[in-house]
């Protein structure tokens, strides 16, 4: 979590100088690693050895994961379209 503020934060700071590529470099790094870090934790969600109904354990990991997942893809894909707008130039110069 820490790293990801420091690189979001590389990006914005980059855009608001004005300066687009470090901006849309951090920005397609940072969709990258979060697109791979949710397919991982589909994979993991999908090949679980246990169940949703299997009592506490699989009903807390299901919810956790899916809550999760739900946060990561909302995530992403707020960055993605920070990205298609960088890339589109449609942050005005400051």
């Amino acid at each position: 979590l820490f790293t990801s503020g420091i690189s979001i934060t590389w990006a914005h700071h980059s855009l608001m100088e004005n300066n687009s590529k470090p901006a849309f470099q951090e920005l397609l790094f940072k969709v990258l690693l979060k697109a791979y870090f949710t397919a991982l934790q589909a994979y993991e969600y999908f090949e679980s050895p246990f169940t949703i109904a299997d009592y506490i354990y699989g009903s807390t990991f299901f919810m956790v994961t899916e809550f999760h997942g739900l946060h990561m893809i909302i995530g992403t894909t707020f960055l993605l379209l920070c990205l298609l707008r960088n890339w589109f130039n449609h942050f005005p110069p400051i």
